[in-house]
């Protein structure tokens, strides 16, 4: 079994990578830095391989995916980590550039690394992708536009992709993994008081619990879910339990409620 995780150097995507490579998995490793994403392979317990670019570049993504399924063998698990926090700010104070940089990480990076995995996944009818989200993709938060506009579109893609994708045996789970203290929120706390206050609430996550979640979804036992969005604050056995009223109350997907 191989997977393959992006922005894997550190925080939360480097704690998914170790806790796969202790699974058995085959853990494919990509990041901007050769560096990082080299000490995250040498935490992996098993066969690992890395390759670093930038995942919003459709070249670099293709010859990630050759140099993957030639290293480790076809891709079975996706996990796309990697991630922008954005310009921080009003939006028209925001660079236009900088605004448009968050959404080729945060939405073309995943739809690409989609792209080159799922006819592989396709005629194989089966495979696994995971999108990682966040709670802005499920309402608007003051001064992050950028990154509220990205993650509600990875949403929405990852639901539209579970529905195009069930009659072929694969599933794509959206999650939420709740406030990890990452370089992205060290940055955004000094800027943005909210993110301060979260912290000092004692709602901060650790990375290895995002991991868990990610490694229970990767076994398969939550593939009647595809495309629902799964948090690590929830209790997810009992989701899982609950499995047909979810479907059929439509929980954990992105719905216009009116009077």
């Amino acid at each position: 079994m191989t997977a393959l995780v992006t922005g894997a150097g550190r925080g939360i995507g480097r704690a998914i990578a170790q806790r796969l490579s202790q699974d058995g998995w085959a853990v494919a490793i990509t990041a901007r830095s050769e560096g990082e994403i080299e000490e995250t392979a040498k935490l992996c317990a098993g066969s690992t391989a890395t390759f670093a670019g930038d995942i919003a570049e459709p070249a670099f993504v293709q010859r990630l995916v050759q140099h993957v399924e030639h290293a480790l063998g076809p891709i079975s698990l996706l996990v796309n980590n990697a991630g922008s926090g954005g310009p921080f700010g009003p939006f028209w104070e925001t660079d236009p550039a900088e605004w448009w940089r968050c959404q080729e990480v945060n939405l073309r990076g995943p739809m690409l690394c989609c792209r080159e995995v799922l006819p592989g996944m396709v005629v194989r009818s089966s495979g696994r992708i995971v999108n990682v989200v966040s709670g802005a993709a499920c309402q608007a938060y003051p001064d992050m536009s950028a990154y509220v506009a990205s993650k509600t579109a990875l949403l929405r893609f990852s639901e539209q992709l579970a529905v195009e994708l069930k009659p072929h045996g694969v599933s794509v789970f959206p999650i939420r993994p709740g406030l990890v203290r990452t370089r992205m929120v060290e940055e955004g706390r000094h800027q943005l008081p909210f993110i301060q206050k979260m912290l000092d609430d004692g709602l901060e996550v650790a990375p290895e619990v995002v991991a868990s979640l990610v490694a229970t979804l990767a076994s398969g036992q939550a593939d009647a879910l595809s495309g629902r969005l799964f948090q690590v604050r929830e209790d997810l056995d009992s989701v899982l339990r609950q499995a047909e009223d979810v479907q059929q109350r439509e929980l954990y997907l992105l719905r216009l409620h009116t009077l």
